[in-house]
Protein backbone atom coordinates (compact mmCIF):
# COMPACT_ATOMS: atom_id res chain seq x y z
CA UNK A 1 0.00 0.00 0.00
CA UNK A 2 1.76 2.87 -1.38
CA UNK A 3 1.61 6.32 1.07
CA UNK A 4 0.25 9.23 -0.67
CA UNK A 5 0.77 11.95 2.12
CA UNK A 6 -0.58 12.84 4.99
CA UNK A 7 -1.07 9.62 6.48
CA UNK A 8 -3.37 8.35 3.19
CA UNK A 9 -2.13 5.18 1.73
CA UNK A 10 -4.42 3.59 -1.57
CA UNK A 11 -5.04 -0.46 -1.15
CA UNK A 12 -4.90 -2.94 -3.86
CA UNK A 13 -8.17 -2.71 -4.59
CA UNK A 14 -7.89 0.52 -5.49
CA UNK A 15 -9.35 2.04 -2.42
CA UNK A 16 -7.72 5.32 -0.77
CA UNK A 17 -7.64 5.04 2.99
CA UNK A 18 -6.27 6.99 6.45
CA UNK A 19 -6.32 6.26 10.05
CA UNK A 20 -6.53 8.83 12.78
CA UNK A 21 -6.82 8.22 16.49
CA UNK A 22 -9.45 9.31 18.88
CA UNK A 23 -9.53 9.97 22.99
CA UNK A 24 -12.76 8.74 24.69
CA UNK A 25 -13.89 8.18 28.44
CA UNK A 26 -12.67 3.89 27.36
CA UNK A 27 -9.01 5.00 25.99
CA UNK A 28 -7.33 6.04 22.53
CA UNK A 29 -9.23 4.53 19.35
CA UNK A 30 -8.03 4.00 16.13
CA UNK A 31 -10.66 4.95 13.47
CA UNK A 32 -10.20 4.24 9.47
CA UNK A 33 -11.54 6.57 6.75
CA UNK A 34 -11.87 5.27 2.81
CA UNK A 35 -12.60 6.68 -0.08
CA UNK A 36 -12.38 5.89 -4.04
CA UNK A 37 -10.66 9.46 -4.45
CA UNK A 38 -8.37 10.57 -2.95
CA UNK A 39 -8.80 14.42 -2.07
CA UNK A 40 -12.41 12.80 -0.56
CA UNK A 41 -10.25 10.58 2.10
CA UNK A 42 -8.07 14.03 2.36
CA UNK A 43 -11.21 15.80 3.19
CA UNK A 44 -12.75 13.53 5.17
CA UNK A 45 -9.42 13.26 7.27
CA UNK A 46 -9.17 16.59 7.83
CA UNK A 47 -12.29 17.54 9.49
CA UNK A 48 -12.34 14.33 11.27
CA UNK A 49 -9.32 15.24 13.04
CA UNK A 50 -10.89 18.75 13.25
CA UNK A 51 -13.70 17.22 15.42
CA UNK A 52 -10.82 15.37 17.49
CA UNK A 53 -8.95 18.46 18.34
CA UNK A 54 -12.10 20.00 19.49
CA UNK A 55 -13.15 16.74 22.08
CA UNK A 56 -16.00 15.82 19.46
CA UNK A 57 -15.94 11.93 19.18
CA UNK A 58 -18.12 9.60 17.15
CA UNK A 59 -18.05 6.29 17.88
CA UNK A 60 -20.20 3.26 16.70
CA UNK A 61 -19.47 1.02 19.19
CA UNK A 62 -18.63 -1.61 17.00
CA UNK A 63 -21.81 -1.75 15.62
CA UNK A 64 -22.29 -3.27 12.28
CA UNK A 65 -25.03 -1.56 9.71
CA UNK A 66 -26.82 -4.76 10.09
CA UNK A 67 -27.25 -4.23 14.19
CA UNK A 68 -27.96 -0.81 13.64
CA UNK A 69 -30.67 -0.40 11.03
CA UNK A 70 -32.54 -3.79 13.65
CA UNK A 71 -32.47 -1.80 16.30
CA UNK A 72 -33.58 1.61 14.27
CA UNK A 73 -36.38 -0.20 13.35
CA UNK A 74 -37.78 -1.68 16.49
CA UNK A 75 -36.86 1.30 18.43
CA UNK A 76 -37.71 4.50 16.06
CA UNK A 77 -39.63 3.29 13.01
CA UNK A 78 -42.13 0.65 15.21
CA UNK A 79 -43.21 2.92 17.68
CA UNK A 80 -43.64 6.07 15.55
CA UNK A 81 -44.73 5.01 12.11
CA UNK A 82 -47.71 3.26 10.79
CA UNK A 83 -47.84 -0.67 10.62
CA UNK A 84 -47.42 -0.43 7.31
CA UNK A 85 -44.10 2.08 7.17
CA UNK A 86 -42.26 -0.63 9.76
CA UNK A 87 -43.82 -3.46 7.47
CA UNK A 88 -42.21 -2.18 4.42
CA UNK A 89 -39.22 -0.94 5.75
CA UNK A 90 -38.55 -4.02 7.51
CA UNK A 91 -38.86 -5.74 4.26
CA UNK A 92 -36.51 -3.42 1.94
CA UNK A 93 -33.73 -3.80 5.41
CA UNK A 94 -33.91 -7.59 4.94
CA UNK A 95 -34.19 -8.22 0.84
CA UNK A 96 -31.67 -5.90 0.11
CA UNK A 97 -29.90 -4.44 3.21
CA UNK A 98 -28.91 -6.88 5.54
CA UNK A 99 -27.47 -9.18 2.94
CA UNK A 100 -25.28 -6.51 0.96
CA UNK A 101 -24.35 -4.00 3.73
CA UNK A 102 -25.32 -5.57 6.69
CA UNK A 103 -21.92 -6.90 7.93
CA UNK A 104 -20.34 -3.85 7.18
CA UNK A 105 -19.05 -1.85 10.35
CA UNK A 106 -20.99 1.21 10.86
CA UNK A 107 -18.37 3.76 11.22
CA UNK A 108 -16.71 2.75 8.40
CA UNK A 109 -19.66 2.41 5.42
CA UNK A 110 -18.95 5.11 3.03
CA UNK A 111 -20.80 6.52 -0.31
CA UNK A 112 -19.13 4.32 -1.89
CA UNK A 113 -20.08 1.21 -0.10
CA UNK A 114 -23.78 2.58 -0.89
CA UNK A 115 -22.88 3.29 -4.78
CA UNK A 116 -21.64 0.25 -5.08
CA UNK A 117 -24.50 -1.74 -3.19
CA UNK A 118 -27.41 0.21 -5.58
CA UNK A 119 -25.29 -0.30 -8.76
CA UNK A 120 -25.25 -4.55 -7.89
CA UNK A 121 -29.34 -4.04 -7.19
CA UNK A 122 -29.52 -2.81 -10.60
CA UNK A 123 -27.40 -5.02 -12.37
CA UNK A 124 -29.99 -8.00 -10.09
CA UNK A 125 -33.08 -6.53 -12.34
CA UNK A 126 -34.59 -4.32 -9.28
CA UNK A 127 -36.30 -1.45 -10.68
CA UNK A 128 -34.51 2.04 -10.62
CA UNK A 129 -37.59 3.28 -8.54
CA UNK A 130 -37.26 0.18 -6.32
CA UNK A 131 -33.38 1.40 -5.33
CA UNK A 132 -34.69 4.34 -4.53
CA UNK A 133 -37.24 3.13 -1.99
CA UNK A 134 -34.19 1.13 -0.53
CA UNK A 135 -32.41 4.41 -0.77
CA UNK A 136 -34.50 6.03 1.15
CA UNK A 137 -34.78 3.75 4.07
CA UNK A 138 -31.25 3.32 4.12
CA UNK A 139 -30.71 7.19 4.19
CA UNK A 140 -33.20 7.43 6.99
CA UNK A 141 -31.97 4.84 9.36
CA UNK A 142 -28.20 6.58 8.54
CA UNK A 143 -29.72 9.94 9.50
CA UNK A 144 -30.69 8.86 12.70
CA UNK A 145 -27.19 6.98 13.55
CA UNK A 146 -26.32 11.07 12.35
CA UNK A 147 -28.90 12.45 14.99
CA UNK A 148 -27.36 9.86 18.01
CA UNK A 149 -23.90 10.99 17.20
CA UNK A 150 -22.53 7.46 16.26
CA UNK A 151 -21.50 8.42 12.73
CA UNK A 152 -20.13 11.80 12.02
CA UNK A 153 -22.53 11.97 8.29
CA UNK A 154 -24.69 10.37 6.50
CA UNK A 155 -22.83 8.27 3.76
CA UNK A 156 -26.14 7.64 1.65
CA UNK A 157 -26.44 11.32 1.44
CA UNK A 158 -24.83 12.13 -1.71
CA UNK A 159 -24.61 8.45 -3.28
CA UNK A 160 -25.73 8.24 -7.24
CA UNK A 161 -29.42 7.25 -6.63
CA UNK A 162 -31.07 5.89 -9.95
CA UNK A 163 -32.87 8.45 -11.73
CA UNK A 164 -36.71 7.74 -12.70
CA UNK A 165 -38.54 7.89 -15.44
CA UNK A 166 -41.35 9.84 -14.34
CA UNK A 167 -44.20 8.45 -16.44
CA UNK A 168 -47.57 10.73 -17.17
CA UNK A 169 -50.89 9.40 -16.31
CA UNK A 170 -53.41 10.57 -18.32
CA UNK A 171 -56.45 10.97 -16.32
CA UNK A 172 -59.98 9.90 -17.97
CA UNK A 173 -61.49 12.92 -19.90
CA UNK A 174 -65.41 13.74 -19.66
CA UNK A 175 -66.73 11.14 -22.85
CA UNK A 176 -64.82 8.56 -20.96
CA UNK A 177 -65.97 8.76 -17.58
CA UNK A 178 -68.91 8.72 -18.68
CA UNK A 179 -68.62 5.23 -20.81
CA UNK A 180 -67.11 3.69 -18.19
CA UNK A 181 -69.81 4.50 -15.51
CA UNK A 182 -72.48 3.46 -18.33
CA UNK A 183 -70.41 0.10 -18.44
CA UNK A 184 -70.59 -0.51 -14.91
CA UNK A 185 -74.08 0.53 -14.11
CA UNK A 186 -75.85 -2.88 -11.97
CA UNK A 187 -72.14 -3.83 -11.24
CA UNK A 188 -71.80 -4.85 -7.53
CA UNK A 189 -69.60 -1.67 -6.87
CA UNK A 190 -70.78 0.54 -9.61
CA UNK A 191 -71.34 3.18 -6.54
CA UNK A 192 -67.11 2.53 -5.51
CA UNK A 193 -66.66 3.34 -9.01
CA UNK A 194 -68.77 6.39 -9.19
CA UNK A 195 -67.49 7.45 -5.81
CA UNK A 196 -64.06 7.55 -7.25
CA UNK A 197 -64.65 9.30 -10.24
CA UNK A 198 -67.35 12.21 -9.35
CA UNK A 199 -66.12 12.63 -5.63
CA UNK A 200 -62.49 12.22 -5.85
CA UNK A 201 -61.79 9.52 -3.69
CA UNK A 202 -58.63 7.14 -3.81
CA UNK A 203 -59.72 3.58 -3.97
CA UNK A 204 -58.04 2.79 -0.04
CA UNK A 205 -60.00 5.46 0.72
CA UNK A 206 -62.87 4.17 0.02
CA UNK A 207 -62.63 0.84 0.56
CA UNK A 208 -62.03 2.17 3.75
CA UNK A 209 -65.17 4.16 4.31
CA UNK A 210 -67.85 3.29 6.92
CA UNK A 211 -71.48 3.81 6.64
CA UNK A 212 -70.81 6.06 9.94
CA UNK A 213 -68.74 8.35 8.00
CA UNK A 214 -71.36 8.74 5.26
CA UNK A 215 -74.08 11.33 5.86
CA UNK A 216 -76.65 11.24 3.02
CA UNK A 217 -79.08 13.59 4.94
CA UNK A 218 -76.21 16.31 4.00
CA UNK A 219 -74.56 15.11 0.91
CA UNK A 220 -71.19 14.62 2.44
CA UNK A 221 -68.68 11.98 4.01
CA UNK A 222 -65.32 12.19 5.88
CA UNK A 223 -62.46 10.67 4.45
CA UNK A 224 -60.97 9.27 8.05
CA UNK A 225 -58.98 5.90 7.20
CA UNK A 226 -57.87 4.08 4.46
CA UNK A 227 -57.58 0.60 3.63
CA UNK A 228 -53.95 -1.19 2.04
CA UNK A 229 -52.30 -4.49 1.96
CA UNK A 230 -49.26 -4.22 3.81
CA UNK A 231 -46.12 -5.92 2.38
CA UNK A 232 -45.43 -9.98 3.20
CA UNK A 233 -42.10 -11.18 3.51
CA UNK A 234 -40.36 -12.32 0.65
CA UNK A 235 -42.74 -11.13 -1.28
CA UNK A 236 -45.55 -12.63 -0.31
CA UNK A 237 -48.88 -10.82 0.01
CA UNK A 238 -49.23 -9.21 3.70
CA UNK A 239 -52.34 -8.69 5.12
CA UNK A 240 -55.04 -5.74 4.80
CA UNK A 241 -54.87 -3.40 7.23
CA UNK A 242 -56.83 0.08 8.02
CA UNK A 243 -54.47 2.83 8.52
CA UNK A 244 -55.44 6.69 9.26
CA UNK A 245 -54.10 8.98 6.31
CA UNK A 246 -52.21 11.81 6.00
CA UNK A 247 -53.45 15.02 7.71
CA UNK A 248 -53.52 16.70 4.40
CA UNK A 249 -55.69 13.68 3.27
CA UNK A 250 -58.01 13.57 6.18
CA UNK A 251 -61.01 15.80 4.70
CA UNK A 252 -64.92 16.00 4.28
CA UNK A 253 -65.90 15.72 0.92
CA UNK A 254 -69.50 17.02 -0.48
CA UNK A 255 -71.06 14.26 -2.34
CA UNK A 256 -72.74 14.62 -6.16
CA UNK A 257 -76.13 13.68 -6.75
CA UNK A 258 -74.70 10.63 -8.80
CA UNK A 259 -72.92 9.46 -5.76
CA UNK A 260 -75.63 10.24 -3.48
CA UNK A 261 -77.65 8.27 -5.86
CA UNK A 262 -75.39 5.42 -6.36
CA UNK A 263 -74.82 5.29 -2.38
CA UNK A 264 -78.70 4.91 -1.61
CA UNK A 265 -78.74 2.05 -4.54
CA UNK A 266 -75.82 0.39 -3.10
CA UNK A 267 -77.05 0.62 0.95
CA UNK A 268 -80.56 -1.03 -0.32
CA UNK A 269 -78.22 -3.96 -2.37
CA UNK A 270 -76.31 -4.14 0.64
CA UNK A 271 -78.96 -4.75 3.34
CA UNK A 272 -80.75 -7.77 0.97
CA UNK A 273 -77.07 -9.48 0.97
CA UNK A 274 -77.25 -9.17 4.84
CA UNK A 275 -80.74 -10.90 4.79
CA UNK A 276 -79.65 -13.57 2.45
CA UNK A 277 -76.45 -14.31 4.08
CA UNK A 278 -77.79 -15.56 7.57
CA UNK A 279 -74.20 -15.33 8.97
CA UNK A 280 -73.11 -11.51 7.80
CA UNK A 281 -69.40 -9.85 10.05
CA UNK A 282 -70.87 -6.54 10.02
CA UNK A 283 -68.40 -4.14 10.22
CA UNK A 284 -69.96 -1.18 9.11
CA UNK A 285 -68.02 -0.99 6.30
CA UNK A 286 -69.45 0.43 3.01
CA UNK A 287 -68.36 -1.46 0.20
CA UNK A 288 -68.08 -4.44 2.12
CA UNK A 289 -67.99 -8.55 0.52
CA UNK A 290 -70.85 -10.84 0.03
CA UNK A 291 -69.95 -11.58 4.08
CA UNK A 292 -69.55 -8.54 5.93
CA UNK A 293 -65.49 -8.66 5.04
CA UNK A 294 -62.89 -5.73 3.83
CA UNK A 295 -62.96 -5.94 0.51
CA UNK A 296 -58.89 -6.33 -1.07
CA UNK A 297 -57.91 -3.50 -3.00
Amino acid sequence: MPAKGDGITKRKDGLYMARYTVHTPEGPKRKTIYGRKYKDVEKDLAEARGDAARGIVFDAKGQTVGEWLERWLEDVVKPNKTHRTYATHRQQVHSHLLPSIGRIKLDAVRKVHVDRLYADLLRGGLAPVSVRRVHAVLHAGLEEAVRGDLIPRNPAAHANKPKVKQEEIEPLDAEQARAFLEAARGDRYEALYVLCLTAGLRQGEALGLKWGDVDLDTGTLRVNRQLQRVRGENGKPGKLDFSEPKNSSKRTVGLPHRAMSALKNHRKRQSEEKLRAGSYDDQGLVFASGHGSVTPP
